[in-house]
Formats: structure tokens, sequence, C-alpha cells
């Protein structure tokens, strides 16, 4: 990530942008108990969103690719209801149907390609219990989240092909919402 990036990610308006609108866009009609007692966050970053959902849920699991951010994450989390895991999200070391739910709160756009989202995807699958939900939200791209991500990987994704992908690594029950700079899913592993 550029300097920028990581400055935005650990500010305070990031945080109230977070609180405020993503986090509520994101859950829509769901509550933080919909994702069960012991949930997975992918790509926690400096760890706002980890802060957020710690305090919604009895056990958290984030899992982070960058090894300082993870590092920086575990030791200002330790003692809490937070496991740090630095581990690609593409190939998690956790065992099959561990979690109740799982989570990624702006973060897919950082995976390089689709097939590479689609992999985070269908490990989230792997990991999560039959009848587990998943709750991803992203920006929608532009021009200017672009340019925001000079020297940083974005792979925007396009929500209205997004069901199809969900569906195809074998979630079900897939509901899509987009606003003009966001968009929202939840899925389910089957039971």
């Amino acid at each position: 990530m550029n300097p920028q990036h990581r400055e935005l990610l650990a500010s305070d308006n990031w945080r109230q942008t977070l609180e405020e609108l993503a986090l509520p866009f994101a859950l829509g009609d769901r509550s933080y108990a919909d994702l069960g007692d012991d949930v997975l966050e992918l790509g926690p970053g400096p760890g706002l969103t980890t802060d957020l959902l710690r305090v919604q849920v009895p056990w958290l699991t984030a899992v982070e690719l960058d090894a300082d951010m993870a590092e920086t994450l575990r030791e200002r989390l330790t003692g809490t209801n937070v496991e740090v895991v630095h581990a690609d999200a593409t190939a998690m070391p956790f065992e099959s149907e561990r979690f109740t739910g799982a989570a990624s709160f702006t973060m897919l756009h950082h995976v390089p390609t689709a097939e590479r989202q689609d992999q985070v995807l269908g490990e989230a699958l792997r990991v999560l219990r039959p009848g587990g939900l998943l709750v991803v939200n992203d920006s929608m791209a532009s021009d200017d989240l672009a340019a925001f991500h000079v020297g940083d990987v974005y792979c925007p994704v396009d929500p209205h092909g997004l069901a199809h992908r969900l569906i195809a690594v074998g979630f079900i029950d897939v509901e899509v919402r987009t606003s003009p700079f966001a968009w929202a899913c939840h899925a389910r592993r089957p039971a």
C-alpha cells in the first residue's frame, strides 16, 4: 500500500466512515449476531474494522497478508478476543468448517486478479461451517479510487457479476446490493 493509503486506513475519518456507513451498509438487515460466535475477518489492514467487529462478536480471527500490519495488529490486540494470523486468504491455515461467519470490508479490491479474488471467496466457503454467513463489501470502481491506489494493487469487483461468482464457488442465498459508492453482499455456505 502506498503511504497515503496506509495513512487513510488508520485515520479517525476512516474509522468514522466504517462505523457510520460502511459496516452498517455491509450488514444491511443482518446483525453481528448472524455471524455467530467464531468469526473470520479477511484483510483487516491496520485493524479499524477489527476494532469495530471485536466488540460485537465473542471471538474473532483476523487474517492479514502484510506481515508488518499483522504483527502490529497482533501486538495491539494481545489479551483480547482477537487472534491475528499472518496468512494469505487464498490458502488459509484453518481446518474446513471452522468458522460460524466470515467478513471482509473494503479489502477485496486489493486482491490482484478476479481469479485470486475467487480463490479468497472459495477459501471463505471452505472454512465456513454449513449455513455460515459471508458478509463482504467494497467500493464501487472509480477513476478517483484508481488514482488513489497508484503504486497499490487495485482490482475493483464488478458487483453485477458477483452473485454469479459466489454461486460458482459454491455459495447459496446470495444477495448483492449497490449504492453509488459501494456494494455489499451476503451469501451462505450450504447446510
